[in-house]
């Protein structure tokens, strides 16, 4: 590692720029292939206590317990998607009503325009007419990206299950092959990187379903006292996609507003719908987030969206949702590498959250210079490194990824 820092810096940012630009080739080029293999390996992180649990607790063998996780893991979803379906099949059922009230709204969006415009209906209609016939053009060619785009996700759904199966199955495997690259001496930090990874991964998924379920559950109760129908289904969608930050809450109001209209001809049902979401973001951003996420992974919000808009070039909504926790890992590797270190710091957010003044608390954006560094002990690493040497106990390293 000496040797490298002889370089010059612009031969060292050279080629960090060629490895970043290989990187995102590789990944624009092999998304169908490494994104689903990324979405296992996260799956298999957080399904590792079951499986762990169901070995020492309940002594199953190992074979058996990997295979008995991966049923609990396809039932919860088949579980949640049975609901959801569920929820579709009733809004489906008023179809002949929410069209209805589609075409009331449409009518009043017009008058609003021949109003404020003075474009007619039927100049209107033209244009609609129009625009139609020159999306026609290319109808045959979404048909043709979305049965495509169908047949990848069933191809996906039918994959991840079995490369989740194969990474738990052979999740010793891996961990040898990683201390086969590295000399016995670096064997203590390899463990302490590995287990601050599996550690960021747990506690990321597990903080972001927690999230998932208060926001679902606050959007829910929010718009049943406004009065909008579905708002089972606009509960949930708007907890799953609130998944991706920043980005998914936009949606899920968009989509909300849309199916309130359709539901009703009451226009001010829109401004409830926006208050509804305003409160619960207020409380997502403010409680939950911090309570459930922040806590677990310090990644500052400019990187955060960086990563996601880059994640969805790359990969779309899988690459969006992979996003943060890749970035987790790569700050943990960082930040235990004496050379990447500062670019952990970089990655990070060490702003206090808030400060008071006269028992008033407000946000607080300017900084100061913290450690990031934090003593870890150690002492108890075995020279090779197994499954159960990554057993919890009390000489576990700290809870968090980064202070």
């Amino acid at each position: 590692m000496s040797e490298t820092l002889k370089y010059p810096f612009f031969i060292r940012l050279a080629a960090i720029l060629l490895c970043l630009i290989g990187i995102f080739v590789i990944l624009y080029f092999g998304q169908d292939i490494i994104f689903p293999i990324l979405l296992s390996l996260l799956f298999a992180i957080i399904l590792r206590p079951v499986v762990s649990f169901l070995i020492k607790r309940l002594r199953f063998p190992h074979f058996i317990a990997v295979i008995f996780a991966i049923l609990l893991f396809v039932f919860f979803f088949l579980g949640v998607f049975y609901f959801i379906s569920l929820q579709i099949s009733d809004m489906a059922d008023d179809w002949g009503k929410i069209q209805k009230n589609f075409y009331y709204h449409i009518e009043h969006f017009q008058q609003l325009i021949r109003d404020n415009f003075h474009l007619s209906k039927r100049e209107q209609n033209e244009i609609i007419d129009n625009a139609a016939k020159s999306g026609l053009k290319s109808g045959n060619e979404i048909v043709g990206s979305t049965l495509i785009s169908f047949s990848d996700l069933l191809l996906d759904l039918t994959l991840i299950p079995i490369y989740t199966f194969l990474f738990l199955l052979y999740q010793n495997l891996f961990i040898t092959f990683l201390t086969k690259l590295y000399k016995p001496e670096n064997h203590k930090k390899l463990r302490e990187i590995l287990f601050q990874i599996k550690i960021a991964v747990q506690s990321y998924v597990v903080g972001l379903l927690f999230e998932m379920i208060a926001v679902s559950l606050l959007t829910t109760i929010g718009l049943y006292f406004i009065g909008v129908e579905y708002f089972i289904l606009l509960g949930i969608i708007t907890g799953i996609l609130n998944l991706v930050p920043y980005i998914g809450i936009l949606f899920a109001g968009a989509l909300s507003i849309v199916v309130s209209l359709s539901g009703s001809t009451d226009l001010s049902i829109v401004l409830g719908v926006i208050v509804v979401n305003i409160i619960v973001q207020l409380i997502d951003n403010n409680i939950l987030v911090p309570m459930f996420v922040s806590s677990k992974v310090q990644i500052n919000a400019f990187v955060s969206i960086v990563g996601i808009i880059v994640g969805n070039v790359l990969g779309g909504i899988t690459g969006m949702f992979l996003a943060i926790p890749i970035i987790a890992i790569i700050k943990v590797i960082f930040d235990r590498i004496d050379s990447l270190e500062p670019w952990g710091y970089l990655l990070g957010d060490d702003l206090p959250k808030t400060y008071e003044w006269h028992k008033i608390k407000f946000p607080h954006y300017s900084y100061h210079i913290t450690s990031t560094n934090a003593d870890v002990d150690t002492d108890s690493t075995p020279a090779i490194l197994t499954d159960d040497s990554f057993k919890e106990d009390e000489n576990s390293p700290n809870d968090t990824v980064a202070k």
